[in-house]
Parts: C-alpha cells; sequence; structure tokens
C-alpha cells in the first residue's frame, strides 16, 4: 500500500508538469488552430535559462525563474511572428510541419547549449523529502536523508509541481475568463472572422496566445530542472507526453488538458513501478510508450477525447 500510495503521489508530480505542457498546446490550438510541435523546445529552453541565471549569474531561483518564464515567453513570441504569421490562411497541415521544423532547429540549438552536460536547479526550496505517516530511521540514508519507516516518502518537487500547476492554471482560467484580451482570445477562438469583425486583431491574439504556451512550457521546465537527477537536452522529448494528454482531453479543452496530464501522469508512474513485476514481456521502458497506448484506446472509443469539441458538418 506504501509503494502504491508513493506511485501516484509521483504520478500525480509527473501530471502537473504535463498539465502545464498541455494546456499551452490547447491554448495555441484554440487560437489559431495549429497543433504546436515546438513546446517541448520551450520547454528544455526554460530548464536552460533558469540553471543558467543561477548558476552563472548568481540569481535566487524565484527572479531566474521569473526571467526565464519572460525570456521564453519572447522566444514563443518571435517564432510565432517570424515562422507562423507568414502561415495565416495556410492549412493547419502546413502550419503544424513549420512547428515540426522549429522543434527540430530549436533541438539543435539546446544540444548546443546544453552539451555533453547534465544540469540541476538543486534544491530551490531548501526542502528534503519527507516522512507521512511513519519515523526517519536515523544513521541510515544516502546523501544524509535518513530513510522513511512505515510511512510514505513525499517528494518535495512532486508536491511543488501539482501546487505550481493548480495555481498557474487557475489564474490562467480566471484570466481568460476576465480580462479583456483574455475574452478576445477566447472570441477569436470561437470565430476569427467574427472576431475581426468586431475590432479584435488577430495577430495579437495570435501572438499572446504564443507567448503564454510558452511561459507555461517554461514553468514546466523550470520544475522539469529541480529533478534530483538532473536533466539533459535529451528531457525535451518528456514534453511530447503532453500529446496523448490532450488528445486523450481533447484538443480544445483546457479542463480536458488538466485530466488527460492527470490520467498520462499516473498511468506513466504506475506502470513504471509495477509492470517489470506483473508484466516484464512488455519490456523495458514500457512507461515510455503507455502514454501513446492510451490515447490510442481513446481515439478508438472517443474520437475527440474526453472533453473535446465534436465537429458537426453539413453535407
Amino acid at each position: 500500500m506504501i509503494e502504491l500510495i508513493e506511485t501516484l503521489i509521483r504520478g500525480i508530480g509527473l501530471a502537473g508538469m504535463y498539465a502545464l505542457i498541455a494546456v499551452g498546446f490547447v491554448i495555441i490550438y484554440r487560437a489559431t488552430g495549429v497543433l504546436n510541435f515546438a513546446q517541448p523546445v520551450f520547454m528544455i529552453f526554460g530548464t536552460w535559462v533558469s540553471f543558467t541565471l543561477v548558476d552563472s549569474a548568481g540569481l535566487p531561483f524565484a527572479p531566474a525563474a521569473a526571467g526565464a518564464v519572460v525570456a521564453v515567453a519572447a522566444l514563443a513570441m518571435t517564432c510565432e511572428r517570424v515562422a507562423m504569421r507568414p502561415m495565416v490562411g495556410r492549412p493547419p497541415f502546413s502550419a503544424a510541419l513549420v512547428t515540426i521544423g522549429l522543434f527540430a532547429a530549436g533541438l539543435v540549438v539546446t544540444n548546443k547549449l546544453f552539451g555533453p552536460d547534465v544540469i540541476t536547479s538543486g534544491d530551490p526550496w531548501g526542502l528534503k523529502n519527507f516522512c507521512l505517516g511513519g519515523v526517519r530511521e536515523h544513521g541510515s540514508g544516502v546523501e544524509g536523508v535518513a530513510p522513511c519507516v512505515g510511512g510514505v516518502t513525499v517528494g518535495y518537487t512532486d508536491i511543488f509541481k501539482v501546487a505550481t500547476a493548480v495555481v498557474v492554471i487557475a489564474l490562467l482560467g480566471w484570466w481568460l475568463a476576465r480580462s479583456r484580451y483574455g475574452l478576445a482570445m477566447r472570441a477569436t477562438a470561437m470565430d476569427q472572422e467574427a472576431a475581426m469583425a468586431q475590432g479584435i486583431k488577430a495577430g495579437t491574439v495570435f501572438s499572446l496566445s504564443w507567448a503564454i504556451a510558452g511561459a507555461l512550457a517554461a514553468i514546466g521546465g523550470i520544475l522539469l530542472g529541480t529533478a534530483a537527477g538532473g536533466v539533459a537536452s535529451a528531457a525535451a522529448l518528456v514534453a511530447l507526453k503532453a500529446l496523448p494528454a490532450i488528445i486523450i482531453g481533447g484538443l480544445d479543452s483546457i479542463k480536458g488538458a488538466v485530466v488527460g496530464g492527470l490520467v498520462v501522469g499516473i498511468a506513466e508512474a504506475l506502470t513504471k513501478t509495477y509492470q517489470p513485476d506483473f508484466a516484464p514481456w512488455l519490456g523495458a521502458n514500457f512507461d515510455i510508450v503507455v502514454p501513446y497506448v492510451l490515447m490510442f484506446v481513446v481515439l478508438l472509443i472517443q474520437p475527440y477525447g474526453l472533453y473535446g469539441s465534436k465537429e458537426v458538418r453539413r453535407v
């Protein structure tokens, strides 16, 4: 039972990170109708910028994180203006191919920035994993952290991933519902031509949607960078697991992105813990595959996802 609870906590922590990235996918898709495959690059770039500001510039973690969010949001806006704005009016498939090109180019750049190194933001909150419902066995453990006996070991990174995702997504939902620009984004997502007829500048909405998506990806990357084992540039591929999350939840649903992230995170954690014992014939690292298996199952049953809007066509 303890192992199950610890696994679920890790899964929910992963879900918080996936949900942040998945919501970024949804924001851009709703505003422009384009699936942005460049999100993983924005995530790993956020990891690198926050680490660099802490390690090289000597900034505290909080200002470094804020600087990384602003930098990645600016990068995302630049990508939209330079690479995506000329694609307005083109088929969504063509625009999606451009985002794949951005993804490939971004991976080359981040590989150069990271090099062979593994980076980590360390322990920015000054906390340690804590023991819930048990006691510490003093005199043993790794790196000065005694093991938890008779209780559940809860990772501080998992708690902060969940807390950050909840706060950020809740604030974003409130802003979309209440602010002038949020209403403009919602109107553009519903009908671009009608929104433009009401004086809404679609170009501004497109840039804003990319900036928000970049900021959300950067926050996910910053949280990823606090992992104890460190992060390499190849970790950008982690963000691609947000793609099954939004397809499971629905491409145009923020609520669906959150639910999909929760499903993917918990499924991945459970598979990693129990699959080697109960289904070893599936092979090693099957937890990497299971989000895509779930995606295919959901598509067979519910083609528009759990909360996606059904497209109605008159013939």
